[in-house]
């Protein structure tokens, strides 16, 4: 779909072929039994390559595959516990917060406030900081502990 009259012609190596016409242009492309491919379309004159456009097609894909492979997601856990959670309790919900913020995850930590448990939102309070001081050597915390109705919420996130 090359609309140019000429073109500047780059072989499948690297050379530069000069300025040739669109036909001879793919006369030489099929010679070699390649593809004549736009590469610069607002160059004057436009810059063509001859190579294997199936295979750059793949190679681009490959590439696309092995730096999404490398891409790190951070995903949000989240751990949940009432103004009443119990030692034992407590301390397994601050596990799972480290285990979480070692795989590199960030952990979101809800009191959930019953009947009139909201009246007394500093013992919600309490918890989320005695949580924070538990995991204060991997994570850090991101926001300071908001209420939204009956839940109290705050973001932790790992050290880097």
């Amino acid at each position: 779909m090359i609309r140019a009259r000429e073109v500047r012609v780059v072989d499948d190596e690297g050379g530069q072929l000069g300025i040739l016409g669109i036909v001879e242009a793919l006369a030489a492309a099929e010679q070699r039994g390649l593809d004549l491919v736009e590469v610069a379309p607002e160059a004057q004159p436009p810059v063509c390559r001859i190579m294997d456009y199936g295979k750059y097609k793949y190679q681009q894909s490959k590439r696309a595959a092995e730096a999404k492979k490398k891409q790190v997601r951070v995903e949000l856990k989240e751990v949940k516990m009432r103004p009443k959670t119990e030692e034992h309790d407590f301390l397994f919900k601050v596990k799972n917060a480290r285990r979480f913020l070692e795989e590199g995850n960030k952990v979101k930590v809800t009191i959930m406030f019953r009947g009139r448990e909201v009246t007394h939102p500093e013992f919600g309070k309490r918890l989320i900081e005695r949580m924070v001081t538990e995991v204060a050597d991997i994570g850090q915390a991101e926001s300071m502990p908001s209420m939204a109705g009956r839940f109290m919420t705050m973001v932790l996130s790992p050290k880097k």
